[in-house]
């Protein structure tokens, strides 16, 4: 079993780090405003974790809070065209307040929106996957709000608890933190149960770690205790360690840091195994034949470019699984950056030509090596 004192389980050691920022921590309940101290302090926290070379992803509520407020519409429970109307007006707000904040500290900040839908459809699934990549690579912080002007279904819920941890997923992090308006998973209600006793560590989510979860909601998050264990199985079978706490203190992630209450989730193996494992259990869709150049290259762990195929076999789309194989017979899976029509075309091709070929410009790699497994 692992302890406390696990790298995995320090948010010094993070190499990607991803922040769930509740809409009560962000936003005053009464006024309506955007807590501004708050979120300062929070940016030296997020400043601290770059300075020590580790890539954050902010994952955040609040734009229907503080959309609602500009547009003078009442507390509690709204129409969902009040909702999305809200959140079309708060979330030029929240970008904005984070950038300001950010700014400061040599960090560029990027706005993206997405729904769970994104996460889960293959072809949304890789195009998410790429863009945040490459603003990682860049050394941006991605902004990550719900697409709640547009959401059915995740706008009723609110729930941007499981999307953290959907991102956390995709983009292959190791460290996952709910800030909220609770300091950990408890026994039972601390609120109405005075035995209840909160729990530092949880190697397995199990059915008694479920029945655990209540569903005490604060005045502006819709999101309870179950979203938040159903988010740790989530993160935790992706590789992804994650810790629940308070965000109320000023530098949430330095209390936690100096023993502040919390609660972690141990991870489940390492998020580029847990990835592997995904792909592996895929039904292919289609084979790519390569010639011996091209499979020497993936042995060394490379990605697959087009110049390498010789033959496509079968009908598939962006993002679904393919074969490949070689002349000594099958290699392994991968997820395809083209369709097969596409691929036809683009087939033994250099990358440089993709774009005279095609008409446009595409991905350099028909499968990237983190989307491969042999």
């Amino acid at each position: 079993m692992a302890t406390l004192t696990d790298t995995r389980l320090s948010l010094t050691q993070a190499r990607r780090l991803v922040i769930k920022i509740g809409s009560a921590l962000l936003v005053d309940a009464g006024s309506g405003q955007l807590k501004s101290d708050w979120l300062a302090a929070l940016a030296l926290d997020v400043a601290a974790a770059k300075a020590r070379g580790a890539d954050v992803v902010l994952v955040s509520s609040g734009s229907i809070a503080l959309g609602r407020r500009v547009l003078g519409l009442p507390t509690g429970e709204l129409p969902l065209e009040q909702s999305q109307a809200a959140a079309a007006v708060g979330q030029i707000r929240l970008a904005r307040a984070y950038e300001e904040v950010l700014q400061p500290h040599g960090i560029t900040t990027a706005q993206v929106l997405v729904t769970l839908e994104d996460t889960e459809d293959r072809r949304r699934y890789l195009n998410t996957r790429a863009t945040m990549e490459t603003l990682l690579s860049l050394g941006v912080v991605p902004i990550v709000n719900e697409n709640d002007t547009v959401a059915t279904d995740e706008i009723r819920y609110g729930d941007n608890d499981r999307l953290a941890a959907q991102i956390a997923i995709t983009i292959g992090a190791d460290q996952l933190a709910l800030l909220s308006d609770v300091d950990g998973l408890y026994t039972g209600n601390p609120h109405t149960d005075p035995t209840a006793r909160r729990l530092e560590f949880v190697d397995d989510i199990t059915p008694e770690i479920e029945a655990m979860a209540g569903d005490p909601v604060s005045g502006l998050s819709k999101g309870g205790m179950k979203t938040k264990v159903m988010a740790a199985r989530t993160a935790t079978h992706g590789g992804c360690a994650m810790v629940i706490a308070a965000g109320s203190p000023l530098r949430p992630l330095s209390a936690i840091e100096n023993g502040a209450n919390c609660t972690w989730f141990a991870a489940l193996g390492d998020p580029q195994a847990a990835r592997k494992r995904w792909i592996a259990a895929m039904k292919p869709r289609g084979v790519l034949m390569i010639d011996a150049g091209a499979a020497q290259a993936l042995g060394q762990g490379k990605s697959l470019l087009p110049a390498g195929v010789t033959e496509v076999v079968g009908q598939f789309g962006r993002g679904e699984p393919v074969a490949i194989q070689g002349p000594a017979g099958a290699l392994g899976l991968g997820l395809v950056r083209y369709t097969a029509d596409e691929a036809r075309k683009i087939k033994g091709k250099r990358s440089d030509a993709i774009a005279q070929v095609l008409g446009y410009s595409g991905r350099a790699a028909l499968i990237h090596r983190d989307d491969m497994v042999l």
